[in-house]
């Protein structure tokens, strides 16, 4: 049992027991008539019952009672209410290559992506979020769910030493990302791949073309400029020590490769979305899911309390009526005197 607003059985509570002595008093009417006779008391009070009154006063403190506990919302038992999820299941494939380390977008690739994702998932409702981590090699790193702390968490633990095996294989990543989806039914499923666009190996458009056959819509995001940036190799503690280079000993520029972006999302019936150092690029990708046909993912049932006040309003109503009508008169009983001639 549970109360909706225990202040209210609070506070009238203690009023209401501070006032009974006074209020349950058998003969209040003495403070009124103190020097009064008794043969005046008589004649007054003869055809009046004290008992009765009393008993009036009782009723009327019962009503008030429950209805106190009435106005406190009381909450007993559980309801069974069915609720139904509208949404899409969301697959984020998120590039932790190296290359992700560059700080041409603040403070890094790697930590502009998660910020904006954590962005997305804030806004989500009802959809179910994955998380499929790549490289040289893809892994599911979060299955689909609609706990979106836990999510959250998942995201934040994110960084580019996940994977040993070096590389951006995009192609290999949407592979992984397909298999993250459980359902048969490919109409209400997204996957959004967040990389630089470094593609080492070239078959992600063709794989994004198969996926858009079956119903499945891929965005992409690409996260850097332009013009690129040194990546930095940084310590265990995530100090920069120095910079990548190439087998020639030369400095290695890493640049954000749109035009392979744009054709994946144009093969994969998706958008294209950049992530600098502007702060808008999640709110893009939000509308296209929020437009989205959404299906029913799951229908559950939950218990909660059940408001009662209704039975406790009406115990106090009946009291109510009851001490208005209850009668005061003293019951005489008629005693034969003889007959008048």
């Amino acid at each position: 049992m549970e109360w909706r607003y225990p202040w209210i059985i609070i506070c009238f509570g203690f009023i209401l027991i501070f006032g009974v002595r006074k209020f349950l008093r058998k003969r209040n009417d003495t403070l009124i008539f103190k020097s009064s006779t008794p043969q005046l008391e008589a004649n007054l009070f003869g055809r009046f019952d004290h008992k009765k009154k009393l008993w009036k006063k009782r009723m009327g403190l019962f009503g008030l009672s429950f209805l106190i506990i009435s106005a406190s919302g009381p909450q007993i038992g559980t309801r069974v209410k069915p609720v139904e999820r509208k949404g899409v299941d969301l697959v984020f494939v998120v590039d932790v290559s190296i290359s992700m380390d560059a700080e041409d977008v603040k403070p890094s690739r790697i930590q502009k992506a998660k910020f904006e994702i954590s962005q997305i998932i804030k806004q989500l409702k009802g959809d179910r979020v994955g998380i499929i981590v790549f490289a040289g090699s893809g892994h599911i790193y979060l299955p689909l769910t609609a706990d979106y702390e836990a999510a959250q968490l998942f995201l934040e633990t994110i960084d580019t030493k996940m994977i040993p095996t070096q590389g951006t294989s995009i192609s290999l990543a949407l592979n992984t990302g397909l298999t993250a989806f459980t359902e048969e039914s490919e109409k209400y499923k997204v996957i959004i791949i967040v990389t630089d666009g470094e593609d080492h190996e070239g078959e992600a458009v063709a794989r994004a073309l198969a996926a858009a056959r079956t119903g499945i819509i891929i965005h992409t995001v690409g996260v850097g400029s332009l013009s690129g940036s040194l990546i930095p190799i940084k310590s265990q503690k995530g100090v920069p020590q120095e910079y990548k280079r190439d087998r020639q000993g030369k400095l290695v520029t890493s640049q954000l490769n749109e035009v392979a972006l744009r054709e994946i999302a144009e093969a994969g019936n998706g958008i294209y979305v950049r992530f600098d150092n502007r702060t808008t690029g999640h709110r893009i990708l939000i509308h296209a899911i929020d437009s989205m046909e959404k299906k029913t993912i799951s229908t559950h049932e939950f218990s909660e309390f059940e408001d009662r006040y209704q039975v406790f309003a009406i115990i106090s109503l009946l009291f109510f009526i009851i001490g208005f009508m209850f009668p005061t008169k003293k019951i005489q009983k008629d005693t034969w005197r003889g007959r008048i001639v």
